[in-house]
């Protein structure tokens, strides 16, 4: 009997040690590319959005863009994490100069945006759209679903820009495969 496969491809493992990978060439920095991240509604899941938007940006070369993109994006996703009833989806997206971030989630309901009173020191929340106000270069929201018969949840986004020039050889950072 023939049967029309090579060996390789019988025995292919689909992760196969770094030695045998073919060398990938890294996104060049100016080049588009986009992540999304879906989070329970779990206490850990803005934490581990921080450790994921850091590395990410880490790897681009944008670490001028990594702590004022995890604060933002911090305060947006404990908002999902805390008030949706679902699942949030956190989308970094980069155009170069731009990063954008946005979270999506279930609820229709917009974060209160109060601009008096200041609230006190010691309150536990009331800042969060004022600090992403104060922080991005640009920032907004819209309905998602369909508004004739009934938003099905919402999208919140800030937008970054680089100020500074790209990194020398246009790749952003050390490729780490795994």
């Amino acid at each position: 009997m023939n049967v029309d496969s090579s060996p390789l491809e019988a025995t292919s493992d689909p992760h196969p040690p770094l030695s045998t990978r073919a060398a990938l060439t890294p996104i060049p920095f100016t080049d588009p590319w986009q992540y999304d991240l879906t989070v329970p509604r779990d206490p850990r899941g803005p934490g581990i959005v921080r450790v994921t938007l850091r590395a990410i940006l880490g790897a681009h070369g944008l670490g001028e863009l990594v702590d004022a993109a995890t604060l933002l994006t911090s305060e947006l996703a404990t908002n999902s994490v805390r008030y949706a009833k679902g699942p949030a989806t956190v989308c970094l997206r980069w155009t170069h100069p731009v990063l954008r971030v946005s979270v999506s989630d279930a609820s229709p309901k917009f974060p209160v945006h109060v601009s008096f009173p200041m609230p006190t020191a010691d309150a536990n929340r009331g800042r969060g759209l004022r600090i992403v106000k104060l922080v991005a270069d640009g920032w907004g929201g819209c309905l998602l679903g369909d508004l004739l018969v009934a938003p099905t949840g919402k999208t919140i986004w800030f937008e970054l820009s680089l100020r500074a020039a790209p990194p020398p050889g246009g790749s952003g950072a050390t490729v780490l495969v795994a």
